[in-house]
């Protein structure tokens, strides 16, 4: 089935506890500490927009990309900032022009399932950055697949709404299967039920730095996710900082 179609209505009601101002402006730091304070941004797998709305109050022009459209829906309601949304898959997406800066949270990359497309999206967004331009992101490592989602069930009931979320990790194929069921109250205070499932590949630190440079992209730096510390063993979320290498004639090795 789709992904964030159904889980698209209860998106934001479950996932309250991301610290998203957090995130903004540890990336607006790294930006900062880059000479990037203004211009115009991608966020990649946007979702329902809300760190492309804190992003532009920071001085940002945003463009916002994501697959489901039942998501942007939700963003577009909200654009009082004029962000510009556009339903396209990461894997090939297109734009009128450059940015200064790319950025792409909540583990997006993940859903990329094999390194082949992963590379692509690296070129893509290798393509739209200015000269210098940056590429900050995060994803799940295997420690997260592996010892925290594996086999495990996870539920939580709202007062609009409820879910269970199970998840199986095929450790051979390094793919999660997350099944999700969800409990969604209409417009007559009546729940009903919805399922989907999505699949996310877990990747180590050193197969995205593979894949970044294979892009033509220079790998800067990777952190213990929206912190300055080194990544650890038990890391369940890393953020890499990359940055746009070749100017013109941009020439891609294979991986």
């Amino acid at each position: 089935m789709d992904s964030y179609t159904s889980f698209a209505q209860v998106y934001d009601l479950f996932m309250d506890n991301v610290p998203y101002e957090e995130w903004c402006e540890y990336i607006r730091d790294i930006l900062h500490q880059y000479g990037i304070e203004d211009g115009l941004m991608l966020d990649l797998g946007c979702g329902t927009g809300k760190m492309c709305r804190i992003m532009s109050q920071y001085g940002y022009d945003l463009i916002g990309i994501d697959n489901s459209i039942e998501m942007l829906d939700i963003a577009r309601k909200q654009n009082d900032a004029g962000i510009l949304y556009l339903n396209q898959d990461m894997r090939e997406f297109e734009l009128y022009g450059t940015v200064r800066a790319v950025y792409c949270a909540c583990d997006s990359v993940n859903y990329i399932l094999s390194e082949e497309e992963l590379t692509s999206v690296f070129k893509l967004v290798n393509n739209y950055l200015d000269p210098r331009g940056l590429f900050v992101f995060d994803f799940n490592p295997e420690y997260k697949y592996r010892e925290l989602l594996a086999e495990n069930t996870f539920a939580e009931n709202r007062e609009d709404g409820s879910f269970i979320w199970e998840n199986y990790y095929d450790e051979e194929e390094e793919i999660n299967e997350y099944d999700l069921t969800l409990f969604i109250k209409d417009d007559h205070g009546k729940f009903e039920r919805f399922g989907e499932t999505h699949f996310q590949k877990s990747y180590t630190l050193e197969a995205m730095r593979r894949l970044i440079e294979a892009a033509g992209m220079e790998y800067v730096a990777a952190y213990d996710a929206y912190t300055f510390d080194p990544v650890r063993e038990d890391s369940e979320r890393i953020t890499i900082i990359a940055r746009e290498k070749k100017v013109y004639g941009k020439v891609y090795k294979e991986i």
